[in-house]
């Protein structure tokens, strides 16, 4: 299972997306900026709980939180958790 949280407008979280969709990745994905009130606390709540700073993209994979655009690392524990 993969989640990404991210930004509508940032150019990294739009580009980890398009190589997911083009990997034919299935994943869910959160724009953090798009949430209001009471959904946006829980999921800033989530995201402060998995790292220390509010860095996007934060992809999850597995049990695996991976910061930034990171392509490698994410095909990397999409192999081990196979």
């Amino acid at each position: 299972m993969i989640k990404v949280y991210a930004l509508s407008t940032c150019p990294q979280c739009k580009k980890l997306k398009i190589l997911l969709d083009e990997k034919g990745i299935n994943y869910t994905s959160v724009d953090v900026d798009k949430a209001t009130g009471e959904e946006k606390e829980q999921i800033l709540k989530k995201i402060d709980q998995l790292v220390n700073n509010r860095s996007f993209p934060i992809t999850v994979v597995n049990e695996t939180v991976i910061q930034g655009y990171n392509p490698n690392r994410i095909e990397e524990e999409l192999k081990h958790g196979s």
